[in-house]
Protein backbone atom coordinates (compact mmCIF):
# COMPACT_ATOMS: atom_id res chain seq x y z
CA UNK A 1 0.00 0.00 0.00
CA UNK A 2 1.25 3.52 -0.99
CA UNK A 3 0.47 6.62 0.77
CA UNK A 4 1.22 9.69 -0.07
CA UNK A 5 2.91 12.89 1.90
CA UNK A 6 4.02 16.59 1.96
CA UNK A 7 7.23 16.71 1.56
CA UNK A 8 8.77 20.46 3.07
CA UNK A 9 12.51 21.26 2.59
CA UNK A 10 14.79 24.20 1.97
CA UNK A 11 18.60 24.44 1.98
CA UNK A 12 20.70 24.81 4.43
CA UNK A 13 24.07 26.16 3.90
CA UNK A 14 25.18 23.14 1.45
CA UNK A 15 22.51 20.62 2.70
CA UNK A 16 19.09 19.72 1.85
CA UNK A 17 17.07 19.67 5.11
CA UNK A 18 13.41 18.58 4.73
CA UNK A 19 10.78 16.80 7.02
CA UNK A 20 7.22 15.41 6.28
CA UNK A 21 4.04 17.71 7.24
CA UNK A 22 1.86 15.07 7.99
CA UNK A 23 4.25 13.39 10.02
CA UNK A 24 6.01 15.06 13.10
CA UNK A 25 9.32 13.58 13.56
CA UNK A 26 10.28 12.70 10.38
CA UNK A 27 12.69 14.53 9.01
CA UNK A 28 16.52 14.55 7.89
CA UNK A 29 19.08 16.09 5.40
CA UNK A 30 21.58 15.50 2.93
CA UNK A 31 23.88 16.73 -0.29
CA UNK A 32 21.23 16.41 -2.72
CA UNK A 33 17.38 16.57 -2.92
CA UNK A 34 17.08 12.37 -4.22
CA UNK A 35 19.25 11.41 -0.99
CA UNK A 36 16.88 13.60 0.82
CA UNK A 37 14.13 12.16 -0.62
CA UNK A 38 15.03 8.51 0.39
CA UNK A 39 17.20 9.76 3.56
CA UNK A 40 13.19 10.85 4.79
CA UNK A 41 11.69 7.66 3.56
CA UNK A 42 13.81 5.65 5.31
CA UNK A 43 12.88 7.82 8.49
CA UNK A 44 9.31 7.26 8.16
CA UNK A 45 9.79 3.00 7.67
CA UNK A 46 12.12 3.04 10.90
CA UNK A 47 9.38 5.44 12.86
CA UNK A 48 7.04 2.79 11.26
CA UNK A 49 8.39 0.22 12.39
CA UNK A 50 8.52 1.87 16.09
CA UNK A 51 4.62 2.73 16.14
CA UNK A 52 1.97 0.70 14.48
CA UNK A 53 -0.14 3.58 15.68
CA UNK A 54 0.42 5.41 12.28
CA UNK A 55 -1.68 3.00 10.33
CA UNK A 56 -4.57 3.14 12.40
CA UNK A 57 -7.93 4.11 10.79
CA UNK A 58 -9.68 4.94 14.27
CA UNK A 59 -7.86 8.06 15.01
CA UNK A 60 -9.67 10.41 16.65
CA UNK A 61 -9.13 14.66 15.52
CA UNK A 62 -10.27 18.02 17.13
CA UNK A 63 -9.78 21.37 16.87
CA UNK A 64 -8.11 23.27 20.19
CA UNK A 65 -7.53 26.89 20.95
CA UNK A 66 -4.40 28.13 21.91
CA UNK A 67 -2.96 31.57 22.99
CA UNK A 68 -0.43 32.87 21.42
Amino acid sequence: MNRNFTLEYWMDDNYFVGKLIEVPGVFSQAETLDQLVSNIKEVYYLLKLDDDSLEQEDKNYMEIQVEI
